[in-house]
């Protein structure tokens, strides 16, 4: 299940998240998969996807982030997914 992640850096700040980036990685679970990400030129926000079984295996992600970030979390599908669903009623 794919997941898009708006992440809101504390304070603004990014350095917090970036440093334990650099120390440990990503910590996500291994059936946690990093798919992409884009950061906003201000530095305040992150966008991910990920892929995860269900949400409690992303929210196992989250708990070591969420001292230094905050974390919108959306389920979302692919476009050519979307389009499958709505094929039918075109």
């Amino acid at each position: 299940m794919l997941f898009m992640i708006v992440e809101r850096f504390k304070n603004g700040d990014p350095v917090p998240v970036y440093r334990r980036f650099r120390d440990h990685g990503r910590m996500a679970p291994a059936d946690v998969a990093y798919i992409g990400s884009w950061v906003t030129p201000d530095l305040s926000r992150c966008f991910q996807i990920m892929d995860a079984p269900d949400r409690s295996r992303l929210d196992a992600w989250i708990t070591k982030w969420d001292d230094v970030a905050d974390f919108d979390v959306t389920p979302v599908i692919t476009s050519a997914d979307a389009q499958a669903l709505v094929s039918p009623r075109l």
